[in-house]
């Protein structure tokens, strides 16, 4: 073996028997065992079955049985729980549908079984993948030298049997795991894809993903361009489709027998990428439950930072980022989302060697260090960064915002709701610049950035709450244009941009000085204005600030030359 490569994968399996607590471990499905003794974790387990009360009772020794549709206390319960501790069954998976902790764990001590309690809003299927996938991972575990779910490691073992580098992608293109072994040839596609972790095109939309889904076995991509030709195997797990080895043809001489090790590959590949979905489904969930509370619950704060590991001695600043799309529900839009999730990822871990992201919602945190000489640079650059990638991920802008940096965990609340103001701020402002045109700069960027306008907006906010704005001079102006279709609304504020200056204002509107004196004559009269008085200008002036900046108000429109006259206003 040359170094720095992975065991070779046997694949030759023979499915061992391993204990509970191992399959608990492996299964990451936030089960809660209502019984923890060491004499029910050191059970052994053999396979896994799906409860059915009709069914003839078969050899359940050793196994973990779903009670699927089963409640605690019923008489079919009961049963069961009676019938599998005689049989010497490994555990029963049941869910709790309102029944407490306690009435589960007295169930499971009166028959000296395991209860392990499933979320009530489980998938049984999911959970049946995931138990099969743990009792036949332990084993895999023991024989192959690759810890179950590390797809970088099995790829250097694949890459090992077949003589070729190898790349791991799930359906979406995403490239979960690639081979790092010395020597072996790379074209410049796998450099791009493993430096971006993406496939450049999604594999909904490539032809050779679509002959490797639809071949049973592992096929040969011939070379295209200056590209090197492929071998692929589409990997499924009860007949749902995983995603899909590619490996660089090894040659004429190797290919046949690369072929057919991908081909005895495929059950273990399953077992390793359902195996590392399922962590990362687990992981993510934690980390979203552990950054929330960082950012809503101030009292458990410390807890969960010590749970993420984390180090808030120099401050943290709460960074949000989205992807402005007109709709969220659909499944494109939940695939962005969790592309974002992995872009915020990487591009974190690169500039601060950590991440601490999550997906909440339609919005994905990141806990961005505040140490360093100088920490708002580095937060910039990540924003501008990520925004500037959106074209990778989406057909829509990402909007990237970051908040002030909290000095202590109690603080991060309000970094928070900066982060999300100052976004809220610069996708209304996006959406205003028509053409979306503006860049990256027009997407991204911190919250002292935009301190004056999101200062401004509190203060609209104020005045609408406190129906300061009710019946003022603005409402009668606005109620009047909108009844007798005349523009008083604009005149007042090109007035005031000009700071009453009539030589800029008629610059402004493009129109001969008289007729910007007609206008400001008959809007002070028809409303009782004194625009001479400078706490009225300032009213005035603030109403419509705080009017343009909200968001949902559309933007002002062009300003317009002569009015017939019977409309100048």
């Amino acid at each position: 073996m040359n170094p720095g490569e992975q065991p070779a994968v046997e694949l030759d399996q023979n499915v061992a028997v391993v204990r509970l607590s191992d399959c608990i471990q492996l299964m990451q499905a936030d089960l809660v065992h209502a019984n923890p003794a060491p004499d029910n974790l050191a059970h052994p387990v053999s396979d896994v079955l799906m409860y059915d009360p009709m069914d003839e009772w078969t050899s359940i020794e050793d196994r973990i049985i779903l009670a699927v549709g089963l409640s605690c206390g019923s008489p079919d319960f009961d049963q069961l729980l009676h019938r599998a501790s005689n049989s010497n069954a490994a555990a029963v998976i049941v869910k709790a549908h309102g029944a407490s902790l306690d009435q589960l764990r007295s169930a499971a001590v009166r028959h000296s079984l395991a209860v392990l309690v499933a979320p009530d809003n489980a998938d049984w299927t999911r959970l049946v993948a995931l138990a099969r996938a743990s009792v036949m991972g332990a084993a895999v575990d023991s024989v192959s030298g690759v810890r179950l779910g590390d797809l970088y490691a099995f790829a250097n073992a694949a890459a090992s049997i077949t003589s070729g580098a190898a790349s791991i992608v799930d359906p979406l293109g995403r490239v979960l795991g690639y081979s790092t072994l010395p020597g072996q040839p790379i074209d410049e596609l796998r450099r791009v894809t493993t430096l971006s972790l993406q496939e450049i095109k999604p594999p909904a939309f490539d032809a050779d993903f679509k002959i490797v889904y639809a071949s049973g076995s592992a096929v040969l991509i011939p070379a295209a361009d200056d590209e090197m030709a492929r071998l692929a195997l589409a990997v499924r797990a009860g007949g749902e489709l995983l995603g899909s080895i590619w490996i660089i043809d090894p040659g004429d001489d190797k290919r046949q027998a690369a072929l057919e090790a991908l081909n005895r590959m495929a059950p273990l590949a399953g077992l390793h990428m359902l195996h590392a979905r399922s962590a990362s489904d687990f992981g993510e969930r934690r980390n979203g439950d552990l950054i929330r509370t960082l950012m809503d619950d101030p009292v458990h704060a410390s807890f969960a930072a010590a749970q993420l590991g984390l180090d808030a001695a120099q401050g943290l600043a709460v960074a949000a980022f989205s992807v402005s799309r007109p709709e969220s529900g659909s499944l494109e839009s939940v695939r962005e989302f969790h592309r974002l999730l992995h872009l915020v990822t990487t591009v974190c871990n690169i500039q601060f060697k950590t991440s601490h992201s999550a997906l909440i919602g339609s919005v994905v945190y990141a806990l961005l260090p505040g140490g360093g000489t100088s920490p708002r640079t580095a937060h910039r650059r990540v924003a501008q960064e990520i925004a500037a990638y959106a074209h990778t991920i989406s057909a829509y802008p990402i909007i990237a915002a970051v908040g002030g940096i909290a000095p202590r965990l109690e603080d991060l609340p309000r970094s928070r709701a900066e982060a999300l103001q100052t976004q809220q701020y610069l996708l209304h402002r996006h959406a205003a610049i028509p053409g979306g045109s503006g860049g990256p700069a027009a997407t991204a960027g911190l919250f002292e950035d935009h301190r004056i306008p999101l200062n401004l907006l509190k203060i609209g906010a104020f005045i609408e709450h406190n129906g300061l704005a009710e019946l003022d001079d603005i409402a009668r102006i606005q109620a009047h244009d909108a009844d007798q279709q005349t523009d008083y609304l604009a005149t007042l504020r090109a007035y005031l941009t000009s700071n009453g200056n009539i030589s800029a204002m008629a610059a402004r509107l493009h129109v001969h000085n008289n007729t910007v004196r007609y206008r400001v004559g008959r809007l002070a009269k028809d409303f009782n204005l004194d625009l001479d008085d400078p706490q009225q200008r300032l009213w005035l002036w603030l109403r419509l600030t705080t009017m343009d900046l909200a968001p949902g108000v559309t933007p002002p429109a062009a300003e317009q030359g002569p009015l017939p006259e019977q409309d100048r206003a």
